[in-house]
């Protein structure tokens, strides 16, 4: 199958310039930039306090990679997730991607969902580098019928200075971080659709904008990608002085995505050089492995506690024994009744044995009593 058609901007004097570029980042530039965020996605023109349409989670860690038939390397795995409504119709969206510390896209996934009834629609693409250059692979998914799939390939002396989504984000950060940036920073890129295009980055300058309740000075960074239809697609990201983001917007776009959380924001409120080693808050639900391990941690309880309510059937009977006596009694002391309740108690033998067992029930006195 032939490749699409490539933009008539991507020439080797630009491609040079970006891939020279990317060579001067360095390691530890990016090591800064390995963190976890999360905004709330509302409505274009929402109060800071309106209640969140949705979610946008992103996230960068370093991970192994091994790509097939070569020996597992150390890359960045870049992750978001979004989720919100288009129209009123729910959308998600997912990215995962490994990236070399020189932003070099290794493998790629992308993946976006419109959840309309009763024909949902599903677009994936699927984008690995390998030894002769880069392979992209596209389903879409529409409805019931079978999916549309679609492969192609890229050479690799068409990849110079490439830089995919997931490897666009590190960067922003690392901008951001530097708070200034050249002009005409150009890159090769990728459009939605497979094709190579190019992206743009420039600096808005600082503003000021809202944090919740809070308002904080933020650099603002516009970044384009020119399709090869000729159609653009236009971001605006503004960052404080840590790299995270505090606005999220596309032009065009009816929603917003906005950082909430006032906590996040430094003391100063101003772009001062950072220090060598800042503490960080642990925020362990924002921290991938972290959150990974309470999750395997609470099922691991979860079955724990199953099979041992499913060995011990009389624990159900004697919670059951208590409730029953505590509804009844209506003690204004409860902890005190069931510490009673429960030194009277004896060993239950069977669903019903407890109610033989002392208990500071009163009982009704039989009907020939004196």
């Amino acid at each position: 199958m032939e490749p699409p058609p490539e933009s008539p901007q991507e020439t080797p004097t630009m491609a040079d310039t970006a891939a020279e570029f990317l060579s001067l980042i360095g390691l530890k530039e990016l090591e800064w930039c390995l963190f976890a965020e999360t905004l709330a996605v509302v409505a274009m023109g929402a109060q800071p306090r309106d209640k969140a349409e949705g979610q946008c989670w992103m996230a960068a860690q370093w991970a192994p990679y091994q790509g097939e038939g070569e020996p597992v390397q150390s890359c960045i795995l870049v992750q978001t997730r979004f989720r919100g409504k288009q129209d009123g119709v729910p959308v998600s969206s997912t990215l995962k991607a490994y990236v070399t510390w020189q932003l070099e896209t290794l493998e790629q996934e992308e993946q976006e969902c419109l959840e309309l009834r009763p024909h949902p629609t599903e677009k994936r693409t699927h984008v690995v580098s390998h030894q002769h250059g880069m392979t992209v692979s596209k389903t879409l998914q529409e409805g019931e019928p079978e999916p549309q799939c679609q492969s192609f390939c890229y050479s690799r002396a068409k990849l110079r200075g490439l830089l995919l989504e997931g490897a666009s984000l590190l960067l922003l950060r690392v901008l951001a971080r530097r708070h200034t940036m050249p002009p005409n920073l150009v890159f090769p890129a990728m459009d939605t659709e497979g094709n190579l295009c190019t992206s743009s980055y420039s600096a808005l300058g600082i503003q000021r904008q809202a944090v919740g309740s809070a308002e904080t000075e933020v650099f603002v960074i516009e970044r384009a990608v020119h399709s090869s239809s000729g159609a653009s697609t236009v971001w605006h990201s503004s960052f404080l002085p840590n790299g995270r983001l505090a606005q999220l917007m596309q032009i065009g776009s009816p929603v917003l995505m906005v950082l909430q959380d006032e906590s996040i924001l430094s003391k100063s409120g101003r772009f001062e050089p950072q220090l060598p080693f800042p503490k960080e808050p642990l925020d362990w639900e924002e921290d991938i492995q972290l959150y990974s391990w309470f999750l395997d941690r609470k099922d691991e309880l979860q079955l724990s506690h199953a099979a041992y309510l499913q060995q011990h059937p009389e624990v159900r009977a004697l919670l059951s024994d208590f409730l029953q006596a505590l509804l009844f009694q209506q003690p204004h002391d409860p902890i005190s009744f069931a510490a009673e309740f429960f030194a009277h108690q004896r060993p239950i033998r069977s669903p019903f044995a407890s109610t033989g067992a002392a208990s500071p029930v009163p009982s009704s006195p039989p009907a020939n009593s004196k």
